[in-house]
C-alpha cells in the first residue's frame, strides 16, 4: 500500500483515536459508547523467519479497548489486489503480537490473539467478504474469520449517521474510476466538488455540536488532501478542483483557530484589568470580559502569585 494512505490510517487513528469506536463497533458489532479507554502499542514487530533474521515488520495498529471486557484488536489498511499474501502477512503479525504480550506461568504459555480486521480501501471483483486462520495443533483445529470493511461500499450518509469519520480521508477512493471524466467534464467534475463542500459543512457542524474537536476536524481536512493529491496525481484538474478546496478549507480552519486565539487572549486581558482594578467581584468579570468564572478564577490565582 502506498505511504500516504498508510500514513494517513496511522494518523487518524493516532491521532483521534476516539474516531475508532464507531469503526469497531461496525466491524466487530461491539456496543462501545466512546468513553472507553484505549491504548496504543508498539507497531514494530520483530518476525523470525528461516531465512531472515529477525526481520522487522510494521502494523498499521494494535491497540486495546477497556470496556466491559478488555479486548485487544488489530486493524490494517489495504489498497492492493488481494492475493493470498495479505493473508500470510496478516497472521504473521497476529501471532507476534500475541507472543510479545504472552506469559509463562509454570512451563505454560498463554497467548492472546487480537481482534482483527482489514479495511480494503479499493474494491475489486476478487476482494472477499472475510478471511480465514484455520490452525491444525495437536490438540485440535481452532479456526475463525477475519473480517472485512470495504470502504467503497459506505456512501457519505453511512458515513455520517454511524459516526466513521475516520473513513472520510479515504472516500475519494470510491470517484477513482471516473478520474478521468472528472478531469475533462467540469460539470461533473462540479459535482463531487460539490459532494465535498458537503462534507466540509458536516464538519463544521460536528464541531459546533462538540462532537468533535477543532483538532479532529482538521486533521480529517488535512489528510483527505493529502489522499487526494496522492491518489489523482494524474489529473491535474481533479487534483485543482477537489484537492484545491480541501487545501482551502485547511486554511481557513487554521485562520479562524488564529483568530479565536486572538480573541480568548483579548478576553484574558479585559478580565485581568478589571481584576486588578478591584472593583468588580469574579462573577462581573467573567460576564463582562466573556470569560467562564473558572478561567477568571485562575486569572485571579496568577495575579496574586
Amino acid at each position: 500500500m502506498g505511504n500516504i494512505y498508510d500514513g494517513a490510517f496511522r494518523t487518524i487513528l493516532n491521532d483521534c483515536r476516539q474516531m475508532i469506536i464507531p469503526v469497531i463497533n461496525e466491524i466487530f458489532k461491539e456496543d462501545y459508547t466512546g468513553n472507553e479507554i484505549i491504548e496504543f502499542h508498539p507497531n514494530e514487530h520483530f518476525i523470525d523467519q528461516q531465512d531472515v533474521a529477525g526481520k522487522e515488520r510494521i502494523t498499521d495498529t494494535n491497540f486495546i479497548i477497556y470496556g466491559k471486557k478488555k479486548k485487544k484488536y488489530h486493524l490494517e489498511c489495504e489498497s492492493s489486489l488481494p492475493d493470498g499474501r495479505m493473508t500470510i502477512r496478516l497472521f504473521e503479525y497476529d501471532s507476534q503480537i500475541a507472543l510479545d504480550e504472552g506469559e509463562v506461568i509454570n512451563e505454560t504459555l498463554t497467548v492472546t490473539f487480537p481482534n482483527t480486521a482489514v479495511l480494503y480501501l479499493r474494491n475489486y471483483k476478487k476482494t472477499p467478504d472475510k478471511m480465514r486462520y484455520v490452525i491444525k495443533t495437536p490438540g485440535g483445529i481452532v479456526e475463525y474469520d477475519v473480517p472485512i470493511m470495504k470502504v467503497q461500499e459506505y456512501t457519505l450518509e453511512d458515513i455520517f449517521s454511524k459516526g466513521l469519520l475516520l473513513l472520510i480521508p479515504f472516500y475519494i477512493f470510491s470517484h477513482e474510476k471516473n478520474f478521468k471524466v472528472y478531469n475533462s467534464n467540469e460539470q461533473r467534475l462540479a459535482e463531487v466538488k460539490a459532494e465535498y463542500r458537503s462534507i466540509l459543512e458536516r464538519l463544521d457542524k460536528l464541531e459546533q455540536e462538540g462532537i468533535i474537536g477543532a483538532f479532529d476536524k482538521r486533521t480529517i481536512i488535512e489528510l483527505s488532501g493529502d489522499v487526494i493529491r496522492e491518489i489523482a496525481q494524474k489529473y491535474e484538474n481533479v487534483q485543482k478542483g477537489i484537492g484545491g478546496m480541501m487545501s482551502g478549507a485547511l486554511l481557513e480552519t487554521e485562520a479562524r483557530t488564529i483568530l479565536n486565539r486572538g480573541k480568548d487572549e483579548a478576553k484574558k486581558e479585559t478580565a485581568l484589568r478589571m481584576l486588578q482594578d478591584g472593583e468588580l467581584p469574579i462573577d462581573k468579570v467573567a460576564k463582562y470580559s466573556g470569560l467562564d468564572i473558572t478561567e477568571v478564577e485562575l486569572l485571579a490565582g496568577v495575579q496574586t502569585v
